[in-house]
């Protein structure tokens, strides 16, 4: 009787920096994809000198390391699909579109992390622009905040404050006009009693979904978001499914996450191994 040999899981391949803390960055990105049933393949574009409560240095990585690291991978592996976190530098962005242009046909989700490239100063308004000109026309889908959206669309947010939020509507049109095929815009970051997910597209709203705000600060939300959706983009889920599918993960993750230092609790992208379950939320399709 011959023996059968299992599907091989799903590869993605991620870019981001190195965070040792494992919150947040590459590591975050292969605990989320091996959890989820994926092959992570991980290319560092810059280590953070960070514990769970702050960051205190970058050092982006070398462009030509970053571009032979992810052909070298690229040519000896078949990819299901990429995901793009922290660029790292200026440079990392341009030539990490150019790699990325040479896979039109397979889904891209990108988590900007923005956040990171404060220590960068002026660079960071560079980078942003960078990725708005030629990573968003290739993607697939944008994991992003308010704030994040409208820095990348180059649009002012209206503030905090701001119950209007004048400058929103202007980004999301803008981005989906570059090429983006999909906003998922998130409300972790938002001051409401509860977290108000909306994936947009050419088409309008396509889904809400609506979760209860946990308690505490977590690090790595946004990147086990944006890593969970593009394990099941690369299991071949349809992108509104994958986005539910995503959310219910981070949510689990969340639900169970930990302190395993002073800081932020850290997601626990493996509760499932750990006997823990439970389904929260609600959403509209």
């Amino acid at each position: 009787m011959p023996i059968e040999i299992p599907d091989l899981p799903p590869a993605v391949l991620c870019f981001g920096a190195g965070d040792a803390t494992a919150g947040s960055g590459l590591a975050a990105d292969v605990l989320t994809l091996s959890s989820m049933g994926c092959h992570p393949l991980p290319v560092q574009t810059a280590a953070l000198l960070r514990d769970t409560r702050s960051a205190d240095e970058i050092w982006p990585q070398d462009v030509e390391i970053v571009v032979a690291q992810a052909r070298a991978v690229l040519e000896d592996i078949p990819v299901e699909g990429f995901k793009l976190g922290f660029c790292g530098s200026v440079d990392n962005a341009l030539a990490i579109a150019e790699v990325l242009s040479d896979y039109p046909g397979l889904p891209l989700v990108v988590e900007p992390a923005l956040y990171a490239a404060g220590d960068l100063g002026e660079a960071g308004d560079e980078m942003a622009a960078a990725l708005a000109d030629l990573v968003l026309p290739q993607t697939t889908l944008l994991v992003v905040g308010r704030h994040e959206l409208c820095r990348l669309a180059g649009v002012a947010d209206g503030g905090d404050d701001s119950d209007e939020l004048p400058g929103l509507d202007d980004a999301i049109e803008r981005v989906l006009d570059c090429g983006t095929e999909y906003i998922l815009l998130t409300g972790g970051g938002e001051h409401a009693p509860e977290v108000v997910n909306r994936l947009l597209g050419q088409e309008g709203s396509l889904r809400t979904d609506v979760w209860p705000r946990l308690g505490g600060r977590f690090l790595g939300a946004g990147t086990t978001l944006a890593a969970a959706a593009a394990a099941a983009l690369a299991h071949g889920m349809a992108l509104p499914e994958a986005v539910r599918e995503a959310q219910e993960f981070t949510q689990q993750a969340l639900r169970h996450a930990y302190r395993a230092g002073m800081g932020r609790a850290l997601p626990d992208r493996f509760f499932w191994a750990r006997g823990k379950s439970g389904n929260d939320g609600e959403g509209d399709e």
